[in-house]
């Protein structure tokens, strides 16, 4: 529920409607806008007597949220959220931000050679997981601690934000003490204890649907996140099960507007885990930015044969320096640009 203050509600009165809603026994969130504050009820799973709140001092209507996530639903926040990294990366304004890197960390010399590649091709924020979760237990899982400290120093050299994937609550805290962005991937959406943890850093959460989950389900495993108190969070889609074989998923570029128009989240595309074949991963990879995405993640790897993970589904780094090329003038087309390059 949210109640929407008059334009000319003071201080004390926004103040006043807050200590009604706490002694009513639900949390109070002001979210201040263009002309006038609104105040949303967070912690009721039933109705609230907006009686009580309609009659009070400022308030202009009392306004139910319908959608079972409410801080993250349009009808919460009207505008978009604009996520904004340290080296003047955004996603959610009219930029369309590129992500890129391996799957995997495998090695300081590899990571900061395709760093500096991938800053020359416009890429402004560098993937690479320290802790893989494979499917199988005898797959590489990463060089954890020493992988995040490889990744620092990419940055360090090249000015990439950094994005890296925790696996539980406590690596979340891990992943924040070096990466600029946490994330949570396909298979821990709903890792309820990951979600409040990630939220609790403070950093930017890049959030995967679930491989079978619902947009729905989607929305709520970030409610968790915002709940917590962190608004950051960047939505991606990275491709749901199929029962067809041709791709490793089915990237549902649907979901794209259909979360654009119920959320104010910002939303980006894995075009990587969405096919699973390097072939097919620029294509969707310009559809993505042609159905609105506000930005890519894409897998990149020096020498794909040879990566210690998701090989297949790896681009050259010339092919990706095609993408960007491509994806410039689709942006250009529907009135965005992609993010300048780094100096």
């Amino acid at each position: 529920m949210l109640v929407v203050m008059k334009n000319v509600a003071s201080a004390e009165e926004i103040e006043a409607v807050v200590g009604v809603i706490q002694e009513m026994g639900y949390d109070a969130r002001p979210i201040p806008g263009g002309q006038r504050t609104a105040v949303g009820i967070i912690g009721n799973d039933g109705g609230i007597d907006a009686g009580r709140l309609q009659g009070l001092e400022g308030v202009l209507e009392v306004i139910p949220v319908t959608h079972p996530y409410k801080q993250v639903s349009r009808e919460w926040q009207e505008e978009d959220t604009v996520v904004s990294l340290a080296n003047g990366t955004s996603f959610g304004g009219s930029d369309i931000a590129v992500i890129a890197g391996p799957c995997a960390v495998e090695s300081e010399p590899a990571i900061l050679d395709i760093a500096h590649q991938l800053k020359e091709m416009g890429a402004t924020v560098l993937r690479g997981g320290a802790f893989k979760p494979r499917t199988s237990p005898y797959s590489f899982q990463g060089l954890g601690l020493e992988g995040l400290k490889f990744l620092a120093k990419a940055r360090e050299q090249t000015g990439l934000a950094i994005v890296a994937e925790a696996l539980d609550p406590e690596g979340a805290d891990l992943v924040a003490e070096y990466a600029d962005i946490v994330q949570i991937g396909a298979r821990n959406m709903q890792n309820y204890p990951l979600l409040r943890r990630a939220g609790r850093t403070g950093k930017p959460v890049l959030l995967k649907r679930g491989m079978s989950a619902t947009i729905e389900e989607f929305l709520l495993a970030a409610e968790y996140v915002l709940a917590e108190g962190n608004p950051n969070v960047i939505l991606c889609e990275r491709g749901v099960r199929s029962f067809d074989t041709h791709t490793r998923n089915v990237l549902d570029l649907a979901a794209i507007p259909v979360v654009q128009s119920l959320s104010h989240l910002p939303m980006i595309a894995d075009p990587s885990h969405g096919t699973g074949i390097r072939s097919m991963v620029t294509a969707m990879g310009r559809a993505a930015v042609a159905a609105g995405a506000d930005g890519l993640i894409v897998e990149v790897h020096g020498d794909p044969p040879r990566a210690l993970s998701d090989g297949a589904q790896s681009l050259y780094p010339d092919q990706f320096a095609s993408l960007m090329v491509e994806i410039k003038v689709i942006a250009k087309a529907i009135a965005r640009d992609v993010t300048a390059p780094l100096s």
